[in-house]
């Protein structure tokens, strides 16, 4: 039995105008022809994955699914058989893709109740352990991710990777109000202070806002390295508007920032997987919450939050995800 496609039309010869013959297959999966005549060789039409990259779309889109479920660049490179600067060229470039559908589809949507709140993770190397001459190197320690979440929908409104400061606080504000500009709703946060000035600057007006301020114990001994002390205390503070106190919550953006962690293998506490550039971290970011609002199925939801925020009318694929626009 052949495994010839009887449809399957073949390649004409440029120079000879005569029908090629099959010559093995290209390194990317497709089918190379051969001329009898002139000997020269072509591979069948395609479009290749991301722009440049030569891979099969099936190993791409596999090599995605692993990293978004928690697997690293090295066990992704064992189970994909993919080199692992093809992954990290895979994964910048999915990132660029995924940055610009959040960017199109997430803009002036209506939300009743925004949550927000950083997760913590580092580049390189922590903070405390930067030497003299990386202390000014913006890429290198900590880097904290702002993300904001509409409570009722699961969707990842607005996110901002940056340093623990007020510059960065004022642009994931922006990107919030691009987000949600239109609607009045009620926005909660921790007790970081940048909050205050960066929403009175950009969403007076628009928002009902207030701080859960959390008070905790002093940790236990031998546990200051790896967590905080014990909540004793959780006080709401309305700061704009009028903010009901029964809607100042933020448990909803913590569980997503569990998500984040057991979804994203860097952001894993106490390994070795850490991100060892600030545009991988970034890429791994843009690539989870594209995912998270179009392609994952909320369990609570039963649907996507993109599809229960009214922007998709059906669950993504990743190979969507990446598709060109």
């Amino acid at each position: 039995m052949t495994d010839v496609n009887q449809s399957e039309q073949p390649l004409r010869c440029e120079a000879c105008g005569v029908d090629c013959c099959r010559f093995g297959r290209h390194r990317n999966g497709l089918r190379r022809y051969r001329c009898a005549k002139c000997k020269r060789t072509y591979t069948e039409p395609h479009r290749r994955v991301l722009d440049s990259m030569y891979i099969s779309q099936e190993k791409a889109v596999l090599a995605l699914q692993l990293l978004l479920e928690g697997n690293s660049i090295r066990s992704t490179e064992r189970i994909s058989g993919l080199d692992r600067n093809t992954i990290m060229s895979l994964l910048v470039k999915a990132g660029d893709r995924c940055h610009t559908v959040m960017v199109e589809k997430i803009v002036r949507l209506p939300v009743r109740d925004v949550q927000a709140d950083e997760i913590w993770g580092f580049v390189y190397k922590k903070e405390g352990h930067k030497e003299e001459s990386e202390k000014k190197v913006f890429g290198i320690g900590d880097a904290y991710c702002f993300v904001g979440i509409e409570r009722h929908t699961k969707l990842i409104l607005a996110w901002h990777l940056g340093k623990r400061e007020q510059r960065s606080t004022d642009a994931f504000i922006c990107k919030l109000r691009y987000a949600t500009d239109g609607c009045r709703y009620q926005f909660t946060t921790d007790g970081f202070k940048p909050y205050i000035s960066a929403v009175k600057l950009y969403l007076r007006g628009l928002v009902d806002f207030a701080q859960l301020v959390k008070i905790y114990t002093a940790p236990r001994e031998g546990e200051q390295r790896y967590s905080a002390g014990d909540v004793v205390e959780a006080v709401p503070v309305p700061i704009l508007g009028l903010p009901r106190r029964e809607r100042i919550c933020t448990s909803h953006i913590e569980r997503q920032n569990l998500s984040i962690r057991m979804g994203m293998r860097r952001m894993t506490r106490l390994t070795n997987a850490f991100s060892k550039k600030w545009e991988h971290l970034e890429a791994a970011y843009a690539l989870w919450f594209a995912y998270y609002n179009f392609c994952r199925v909320h369990q609570s939801l039963r649907v996507t939050p993109a599809m229960e925020a009214g922007i998709s009318g059906h669950v993504w694929t990743i190979a969507e995800l990446i598709a060109p626009r």
